[in-house]
């Protein structure tokens, strides 16, 4: 077992992140935990910790510098999507575009979201098929076993590869998926369809409709 400390932060009640929780805690001596969800404040254990690094892994936060800082060695983050879809709710927006591809990222934090060197990428084939849902699921999947292959190589080596990838644009936000949701009764059934496709996620806010200042959500 390394003696490396780390700060893990993640999803909390995710299996995905339950799993490489249970590795990290598997592998390294001194490791502290903070999982959440969205808009709970950013944990004062983590906010106390010093150590070797940091990974995030379906973290809810964007971590401060302060806390960055902190990590001796390296901070890095495992992103559900490809550098071409940085930021929030990616896999709404592959599916909006029609992308025949997507992909998972490993990369090193920076006080901006999605904005640090890339470590390791997935890609992997979109198909017509293709829901949200279905996706976000293998995603979810790509993710993890990119987490297991990226902090391998910190145990085996104690360091992190590079490879020749940017990110493509700026990362988007909970306001560009409130914007993608949006459907006025001005836009043609092609363009309804394409919303209704990439942001209609059950159980999460759904497509909704705008006429005349008044909202009404989409529910089947």
């Amino acid at each position: 077992m390394s003696e490396v400390s780390v700060l893990f932060l993640g999803k909390r009640n995710d299996p995905h992140c339950q799993a490489a929780l249970e590795f990290v805690s598997a592998n390294f001596e001194k490791v502290v935990i903070a999982t959440g969800d969205w808009g709970e404040p950013f944990p004062e254990n983590a906010r106390a910790w010093a150590g070797d690094y940091i990974i995030s892994f379906l973290s809810r936060w964007i971590i401060p510098d302060t806390v960055l800082k902190q990590a001796r060695k390296a901070s890095i983050n495992f992103h559900p999507g490809s550098p071409e879809y940085p930021g929030f709710a990616s896999t709404c927006f592959a599916i909006y575009d029609g992308a025949s591809a997507f992909g998972v990222t490993c990369h090193r934090m920076e006080p901006a979201v999605d904005a640090g060197q890339i470590v390791a990428v997935r890609r992997f084939s979109v198909y017509d098929s293709d829901t949200v849902v279905s996706l976000h699921q293998r995603t979810y999947t790509y993710l993890l076993a990119l987490f297991y292959d990226t902090v391998a190589e910190l145990l085996d080596h104690q360091s992190l590869g590079e490879v020749q990838e940017q990110w493509r644009r700026k990362p988007t936000t909970r306001k560009d998926l409130l914007e993608l949701q949006r459907i006025t009764p001005d836009m043609n059934l092609g363009e309804i369809q394409k919303r209704v496709r990439a942001t209609y996620f059950p159980g999460q806010p759904l497509p909704y409709i705008e006429v005349e200042g008044l909202r009404f959500e989409l529910k089947s």
